[in-house]
């Protein structure tokens, strides 16, 4: 983890309690809440209704999920690698455990099952303390960020899950299902999932070379002969290749090196054939080859053959 990705982590990590003892001490910010709530946003501006409430979709667990697995299995299958796949269900993990500890813990009600005007409404049974909507509009199209394989598709594809998030968060506080408190947490709850995914980098490693291994295993593959590819070696070198594979941006790119030259130089198979492809067989290099002659022939003129063919030969 490099150091302004940790000092961000520090840094939201110190927002993510800040936000919780406002509330928990029914400072400001929970009188802002009941502000908001009784403004009643769905009823200034009712035009609005219909379509955010098909845009809130964009934060259901279910519906983002199946998007963006669809997406990324894609990209696990042309890339040949489980990593997009682990990314996501480890991301979307750790969202659940976190967020939905806190949830729990707290015990907090929405607006509309609020029970006293001015209270924080904590430990009370419910589980809208932090916005689960929002924390998934973060971590969901944050991945679809994180795995970008260019800086210029990670610079945008981070502008749109903002945007997505922002609006996702907003419209909950403008349908009245969540505080705005609930969604700022909800934000900082998310970013902090993205930012610990390095942290968790060499366990997905080591689950994509345990899975690919019991693949081999299942199929019936010896996973120890050397003369099988090198996606049956055993698990600990398939640990080791995995975790050195780029992460970031370079990875995925189409810059490795052909699976042939790979497995030459980890020894685990044979050495190429000298008429493996792209030749085949081995050729002369251009300044070894003998002249073409005027007629196309590259061999030399035979002086002698009988009836004065050279003479006839050169002077065509």
């Amino acid at each position: 983890m490099t150091r302004t990705r940790l000092w961000l982590f520090w840094s939201s990590l110190a927002v993510y309690a800040a936000i919780v003892a406002a509330v928990v001490t029914t400072s400001w910010l929970v009188h802002l809440d009941w502000q908001l709530m009784l403004f009643r946003p769905y009823k200034q501006w009712p035009e609005f209704h219909a379509f955010l409430d098909y845009f809130v979709v964009l934060g259901q667990r279910a519906p983002t999920a199946v998007a963006v697995l669809a997406w990324l299995g894609w990209r696990a299958w042309r890339q040949h690698t489980l990593r997009p796949l682990l990314v996501l269900g480890g991301s979307l993990l750790l969202l659940n455990v976190t967020v939905g500890a806190a949830k729990i813990g707290m015990g907090r009600l929405g607006p509309h099952y609020a029970t006293e005007i001015g209270s924080n409404e904590m430990w009370a049974g419910g589980d809208i303390f932090p916005s689960g909507h929002t924390a998934n509009a973060v971590v969901t199209w944050g991945v679809v960020a994180y795995l970008a394989t260019t800086p210029r598709a990670r610079r945008t594809a981070s502008v749109a899950c903002a945007m997505v998030a922002l609006g996702v968060g907003s419209t909950t506080v403008y349908l009245g299902t969540h505080w705005l408190s609930d969604v700022l947490l909800g934000w900082v709850a998310g970013l902090l999932v993205l930012l610990a995914l390095p942290w968790f980098e060499p366990g997905m490693a080591y689950a994509e070379a345990w899975l690919l291994d019991l693949r081999d295993r299942l199929r019936g593959r010896p996973t120890g002969d050397p003369s099988a590819p090198a996606s049956l070696s055993p698990l600990a070198t398939r640990v080791s290749i995995v975790s050195q594979r780029p992460t970031g941006p370079a990875a995925g790119t189409g810059n490795e090196p052909p699976r042939e030259m790979a497995r030459v130089s980890s020894g685990t198979g044979p050495p190429p054939r000298p008429d493996a492809w792209p030749h085949l067989g081995p050729h002369a290099a251009r300044h070894e080859r003998p002249p073409a002659t005027p007629g196309g022939h590259r061999r030399p003129p035979q002086s002698d053959r009988p009836g004065g063919r050279t003479q006839a030969r050169t002077g065509r």
